[in-house]
C-alpha cells in the first residue's frame, strides 16, 4: 500500500511562494549585472575600431575605460555593506534597482570617453550595492542545508546575463548599434521594480537581529518563515561582543582572519571573471577568429558558468563549498593554460565552458560560501567585503588584459596569466579558517528544525 506524504502545511506553502519571489527577483536583478558585466566587451572592438562613436581609443584605455564601472561596483559594495546591516535588505534593493537603471539608459548616450567612463562608473554603484546584498537576503530566506544552491542559482544570474549580452550582440547590434545594447539595461527599472515594490520582503532574521521582534513576527506569518530564537543561530560571544554590527563585527576575532583570506577569494575570482568578459573576443579575434566566433565564444564562457555553477552547488551542498571552491579554481588554472595550444574549435569551445566554470561559475560559488559564513548582524557587511574588496580584481583583470595585448605580445600570453591567478586562488582558498561549530549547526538545521543529513563542514 503506497502511503502519500502529508500535504504542506499552509505557512510551508507561504513560504515556499515567497522564496520563489525572492529568488525570481534575485536572479533576474543580477541578470542585468551579468548583462552589464559583458555588454562592455562586446562593444570593445567597435570602440577600438570606430573612432566616430567615443573617439580615439587605445586597447590600454578601453582597459582602464572597463574598469571604471567596477571602481563604481567597489564604491557602492562597501556603502552597501556600511549600511545594509543597518537599515535592511529590501531599501537597499530598491534604490538600487532604480539607480542601476538610470545609469545603463544615460550611458547609452555619452558621446565621448570621458562621459561614458564618469556614466559607467555612476552606474557600477548600483550594481555593486545589489550584487553586496542578494547574497545576505538570499541566505537569510533560503533553508539553511540549501543555501549554496539558492545562491547559486541566484549568482548564475550573472553569466545568464553574459549569456544575454553575447546573443544580443550577436543578433541586435547591427540593428541598435551599442548604444541600444546599453539602453536595454535599463529595462529593471520597467520590468523588475514593480515585482520587488510589491513581492520583496524584509528579511525577518534581519528585523528580529536588529530588535525588531513584532515586525519580524508580522512578516514571518505572513511569509510562512519561521522565526528562531536570539540571532538566528549566531554565536552568543560573538553577538555580545561590544554589540558591533556590520563592518565592525568583521574586526572581531571571530571574523578577522577570514574576512582577509575571503576577500583574497573574491579578489582571484573577480579579476578572471572580469579580465576574460572584457578580453576574450578581442583575444580570440587576434587569435582569428572572426567576429561570430568570438562572441560565440564569450556564449560558451557564460553558459558553462551557469551550468558548472549549479552543478558544483549541488556538490559544495554535501562536501562543504570550500573544497569545491579549491577545485574549481584548479579547473581555471588547467583550462586557461590548454587554451594557449593550437586546438580544434570543438575543444576550444569545450576548454572555455570549463574555463567559465572556474571562473565566473567559482565566484558564484564563493559568494555563496560567504553567505553562509557569516551571522546575520555581519552578513551584509562580509558580502559586501568580498564584492568590494574583491572588485579590486575586477578592476586590474581588464587592464591586465589590454596592457598585456598592448605590448604586442601573443595573445596567449594573457591565457598564461589568468592561469596563475587561478593557481593564487587555489591556495588562498586552503587557508581560509573553518567555521565556528556553532555557525556549521546553523547550516545543518533544515526548514521547520527538521535535520538532513550530515554535511561536512566548509
Amino acid at each position: 500500500m503506497t502511503v502519500l506524504p502529508p500535504h504542506p502545511t499552509t505557512d510551508e506553502r507561504r513560504r515556499r511562494n515567497s522564496l520563489r519571489w525572492i529568488v525570481a527577483i534575485a536572479t533576474v536583478t543580477l541578470v542585468f549585472d551579468g548583462y552589464d558585466l559583458v555588454v562592455y566587451g562586446t562593444v570593445v572592438p567597435t570602440l577600438l575600431r570606430d573612432p566616430d562613436q567615443l573617439g580615439p581609443l587605445t586597447t590600454a584605455q578601453a582597459g582602464a575605460l572597463g574598469s571604471y564601472a567596477l571602481v563604481g561596483v567597489m564604491v557602492g559594495a562597501l556603502a552597501a555593506g556600511a549600511i545594509g546591516d543597518r537599515v535592511g535588505r529590501r531599501r537597499i534593493m530598491l534604490v538600487n534597482l532604480v539607480w542601476f537603471s538610470v545609469g545603463m539608459a544615460l550611458t547609452s548616450f555619452a558621446t565621448s570617453v570621458t562621459a561614458f567612463g564618469i556614466l559607467r562608473f555612476f552606474t557600477g554603484i548600483g550594481v555593486g550595492a545589489l550584487v553586496a546584498t542578494v547574497g545576505a537576503l538570499t541566505a537569510e530566506f533560503a533553508p539553511p542545508n540549501r543555501r549554496n544552491y539558492y545562491n547559486a542559482i541566484v549568482y548564475s544570474g550573472i553569466p545568464a546575463g553574459g549569456v544575454l549580452a553575447a546573443l544580443m550582440a550577436l543578433f541586435a547590434s547591427d540593428a541598435i548599434g551599442w548604444r541600444g545594447l546599453f539602453l536595454i539595461g535599463a529595462l529593471p527599472l520597467i520590468l523588475l521594480f514593480p515585482a520587488a515594490l510589491v513581492r520583496l520582503p524584509e528579511s525577518p532574521k534581519w528585523l528580529q537581529a536588529r530588535g525588531y521582534e513584532e515586525r519580524a513576527r508580522e512578516v514571518s506569518e505572513r511569509i510562512g518563515m519561521p522565526l528562531t530564537d536570539g540571532h538566528s543561530g549566531a554565536d552568543p560571544q560573538s553577538a555580545a561582543e561590544s554589540g558591533r554590527v556590520g563592518f565592525a563585527a568583521l574586526a572581531t576575532r571571530r571574523y578577522a582572519l577570514a574576512t582577509v583570506f575571503l576577500g583574497l577569494m573574491s579578489f582571484s575570482g573577480l579579476l578572471l571573471t572580469y579580465g576574460l568578459n572584457t578580453w576574450l573576443p578581442e583575444i580570440m579575434g587576434q587569435g582569428g577568429y572572426g567576429k561570430s566566433y568570438a562572441l560565440a565564444f564569450l556564449l560558451t564562457l557564460n553558459g558553462g558558468a551557469i551550468v558548472g555553477g549549479l552543478l558544483a552547488s549541488r556538490i559544495a551542498d554535501r562536501l562543504g563549498a570550500q573544497r569545491v571552491i579549491a577545485g574549481t579554481f584548479a579547473l581555471a588554472a588547467l583550462s586557461l593554460t590548454l587554451l594557449t595550444l593550437k586546438l580544434p574549435l570543438g575543444a576550444l569551445l569545450c576548454l572555455i565552458a570549463v574555463a567559465g566554470v572556474g571562473t565566473l561559475g567559482t565566484q558564484v560559488l564563493v559568494y555563496g560560501f560567504v553567505s553562509n559564513y557569516y551571522d546575520t548582524v555581519a552578513r551584509a557587511a562580509g558580502v559586501a567585503w568580498c564584492a568590494g574588496f574583491g572588485r579590486l580584481g575586477g578592476i586590474l583583470g581588464p587592464v591586465v588584459g589590454g596592457a598585456l595585448l598592448g605590448t604586442g605580445a601573443p595573445p596567449e600570453h594573457a591565457f598564461y596569466a589568468f592561469a596563475g591567478v587561478g593557481l593564487a586562488g587555489l591556495l588562498v582558498t586552503g587557508v581560509v579558517p573553518r567555521k565556528s561549530a556553532t555557525a556549521a549547526a546553523e547550516v545543518r538545521i533544515g526548514v521547520g528544525g527538521r535535520v538532513p543529513a550530515p554535511e561536512r563542514a566548509s
